[in-house]
Parts: C-alpha cells; sequence; structure tokens
C-alpha cells in the first residue's frame, strides 16, 4: 500500500466537477501514487438544460440525473456539505448534521467547482414567494404548482382571482427563463383541454426581462425569431423591464427607459397580479466562497490565465464560481455547461504538467456554437458557424444533449419520454410533495473522523 499519495480533491459535483474528475481519470485512473476524491453534496450529476422540460412533465425526474458514482469509477465520493476551506493547512473540512459525521479532508491539489446559486439581487420578498429553476426539487415544485393553479382556477368563480391563478410570470430573458416559458405554456396548452372551464386564451405566460433583448449573447436575427415565435404562442414578452417586488399575489415592475431622469415616475411602474413567479434572472457564487480565505471579485474566485489561484500554487476554480474574462469583450464568461466544461479540461491538463513537472497551458475557449428550444417542436441554434430556427433547430438541440448523456440508459429513457410526448399529453396529476424543512444547525466539528 502506498502511504504518500497525491490527493487531488475536486469540491462539487456539476458539470465543472464531474468532467474534470473524468478527464482526470483517464491521466491517473491507474497511477496507485494518484488518489482522486470528490465532494458534493448530492450524489448525482443533474443535467439542468433539461430541467424546464422535468418541470412541463415532458420528462420523467429521474431521467436527468445521472449518479456520480457511475461516470466517474476511479474517484472515491463523499456526500457532504463543505463548512470551510482552509488553503493554508490544505484541509476541507464538511460539516456533520443529523447521522452525519464531520470529515476533514486533506488534499495535494485542490479545484473548486462550487457552482452558482440563485441571486435574487437583495429582493427578500422575492427570494421568499418565487419559485426557482436551480435544482430537481424546484422543477417539481414548480409543476405541482401550476397544475395546483390550474385545479383552483377550473372552479373559482371570482374574475379577478382566477386571473391571477391563471397568470404566470417568467423573470429572465436568458436561457433557462425562454425554455421554461416555452415548455410552461406547452404544459398549459396541453392540460387545458381537462379543464372545460378555462378557455384558450385565460392562462398568460409573461416573461419579464431587464436588457433590450432576450437571449444575450445569442445572434440578433434568432433572438428576434424566438421573440417572435412566442409572442404568435401567446407568451408576453416585456423587455426593459425590471421587478422590483413580489408579494406572492403581484409582482410590481419598473420599465428601464434611459431618457427618463426620474427614476420615481410613476408612469415607469406597473404591476401584475399573480399567484406564480418564476425567478431565473442571475446567479451568484455559493457562500462558500464569498467567506473563504480566497481573493474573490464580485464574489467569484480570482484566478490567472491558467485557471489557478495565485496566491495557493495547486489550487484551481473552474464554473460559475471562477472569475474568468474573456479577452473578446473583457466581460466575464457566461455560466453555461459548455464553458465550464472546457474549463475542467483546461485544469484537468494543467495539474497533469504540475504532477509531471511540464509546462502548463493557458485557457481558451472556443464557443461550439448556442442552441435552444422555445416550446412545441421549434428552436433556434448557431452550430458549426450556421444560423438555423424552427423545426431543424429544435432536431439539433435534441440530438447535441441526448450525445452529451453519460450513459446509455439515460439515453434511452430521455428518448423513450420524447417519443411518448409526440403522440400522448401531458400527465396532469399532481404529486404531493413536501418541501423539506432545511437543517439550520448543523453539527460541530468535534472530532476529526478522517484526514487524508
Amino acid at each position: 500500500m502506498i502511504r504518500n499519495k497525491k490527493k487531488i480533491v475536486i469540491l462539487g459535483g456539476g458539470f465543472a466537477g464531474v468532467e474534470c474528475a473524468k478527464q482526470l481519470e483517464t491521466r491517473f485512473g491507474h497511477d496507485p501514487k494518484i488518489e482522486l476524491i470528490m465532494v458534493s453534496e448530492d450524489n448525482f450529476l443533474l443535467f439542468t438544460p433539461m430541467l424546464p422540460q422535468v418541470a412541463s412533465g415532458m420528462i420523467e425526474t429521474r431521467h436527468i440525473v445521472l449518479p456520480i458514482r457511475t461516470i466517474c469509477q476511479k474517484t472515491k465520493f463523499y456526500e457532504g456539505r463543505i463548512k470551510n476551506i482552509d488553503p493554508y493547512g490544505k484541509l476541507v473540512n464538511l460539516w456533520g448534521a443529523g447521522d452525519k459525521r464531520s470529515i476533514s479532508i486533506h488534499y495535494d491539489h485542490l479545484v473548486v467547482a462550487l457552482g452558482s446559486e440563485t441571486n435574487f439581487f437583495g429582493m427578500a420578498d422575492v427570494e421568499k414567494n418565487a419559485y426557482t429553476m436551480k435544482t430537481l426539487n424546484d422543477a417539481v415544485m414548480l409543476r405541482n404548482r401550476v397544475i395546483d393553479m390550474l385545479e383552483q382556477a377550473e372552479n373559482e368563480t371570482d374574475p379577478i382571482l382566477r386571473k391571477s391563478l391563471l397568470n404566470f410570470v417568467v423573470v429572465g430573458g436568458g436561457f433557462a427563463g425562454i425554455e421554461t416559458a416555452g415548455e410552461l405554456m406547452d404544459l398549459l396548452l396541453d392540460a387545458r383541454k381537462h379543464y372545460p372551464t378555462i378557455r384558450e386564451g385565460d392562462p398568460k405566460v409573461v416573461v419579464l426581462e431587464a436588457l433590450p433583448t432576450i437571449l444575450p449573447g445569442f445572434n440578433e436575427k434568432l433572438a428576434e425569431f424566438a421573440k417572435g415565435k412566442m409572442s404568435q404562442r401567446g407568451i408576453d414578452i416585456r423587455l426593459k423591464t425590471a421587478v422590483t417586488s413580489f408579494d406572492g399575489n403581484e409582482v410590481t415592475t419598473k420599465l428601464l427607459d434611459e431618457t427618463s431622469k426620474d427614476s420615481m415616475d410613476d408612469s415607469k411602474v406597473g404591476s401584475i397580479i399573480t399567484k406564480t413567479l418564476v425567478w431565473t434572472a442571475g446567479v451568484t457564487p455559493v457562500n462558500t466562497i464569498k467567506r473563504s480565505m480566497f481573493k474573490t471579485d464580485k464574489g467569484k474566485m480570482v484566478v490567472d490565465e491558467y485557471l489557478e489561484v495565485p496566491e495557493f500554487p495547486g489550487v484551481f476554480a473552474i464554473g460559475d464560481c471562477a472569475l474568468v474574462t474573456d479577452p473578446k469583450t473583457q466581460r466575464p464568461h457566461a455560466p453555461t455547461a459548455q464553458i465550464a466544461e472546457a474549463q475542467a479540461k483546461t485544469v484537468a491538463s494543467n495539474l497533469a504538467a504540475l504532477i509531471k513537472n511540464s509546462q502548463k497551458e493557458k485557457f481558451e475557449y472556443y464557443s461550439k456554437g448556442q442552441m435552444a428550444i422555445i416550446g412545441k417542436r421549434t428552436g433556434i441554434a448557431t452550430f458549426l458557424g450556421m444560423n438555423i430556427s424552427g423545426f431543424w433547430a429544435w432536431l439539433v438541440w435534441r440530438n447535441v444533449y441526448l450525445s452529451k448523456m453519460a450513459t446509455l440508459e439515460k439515453k434511452t429513457r430521455v428518448l423513450l419520454d420524447w417519443t411518448i410526448d409526440l403522440f400522448f399529453d401531458r400527465d396532469i396529476s399532481r404529486l404531493k410533495l413536501m418541501k423539506r424543512n432545511e437543517e439550520k444547525e448543523y453539527k460541530g466539528l468535534d472530532e476529526v473522523d478522517d484526514v487524508w
């Protein structure tokens, strides 16, 4: 048994963390001198691009989760929540809670890929009352909510209350917001036929976007095509509109007009009565990063051109939690899975270079294209230098994302779900799942169980 193994610890089981582990396994999977360790709060990789399809009932919940132990079989895995990172002592401490005991893990090299969480920009009432689209639980909760609103509206006699039940507001015109709005409309149109008193135009989906266009960064003509198609299907897209509050019954908005000098101009303030607001308008790094000893800028870890933390050699950061600037735009890279996986490959290569005392490589990103589906077998895509819209873009989206599913089992299950959707309407059964109360107190680190 080799006692002095070099330990590479990866924090986070998202696209960045899993891709990094897979790349390192190909390099060091059979090297007895190297031990690979991963820590994640969940024991699965969530395929987030398909979350809106789970929310609409097109895809079954378990079909977009891939157990990390089946993908990264040569990596030692810990399911746990990170308490803190000590870069001086080269330790990662995990919380203990309930039946879980505290653990300290020593590392020689560290990859921080902790992703992000939803950013409500300080609006406590929105955070309290809005639905989000970051986790599997979010998608299931939203689907249940939509069906619950239809059930209530079917027998509601008060026209104002009925309208608020059937108004669904999505905040954010990026990929998550647009795809969620499209899938919501598909679900509502499919489900409506089972509710005799709800007429075709009654359910409304409204998208609020603070920028002057949806899908920022996309080809302008494709973004306009998406906006036009969604408007034809009855989705109300309101640009230059920011949310200022949401109390669970009414969302207040402000029209962002650069020509107006009066920020309190009443003509710029509006409201929408709704019981359901879905927030997809931004992300922020997790608190573990913000309160760490690492240098941060806007909450993200500052890294060099090798994605390494300058103050702590051997520590790398990738994905949504790393501040990596695009040299073309001089702005941070977008928080996408494609970029996260590209960074993971660079870091795996640089870790191999450190261990073998060879030259590290700088991170350079070349986009392979962008894709979005906007509902009802319609999409837009920039792929291999071509701009595609309509049915063919929708087909490209499906083929590309199906190819990215890590196992044949999951590919087959998702393909079957899509095939069934061609012939049958969405299921309107509402699963009465309760939101689990998060544990506020965690058992302190009273003893060290394992030191690696």
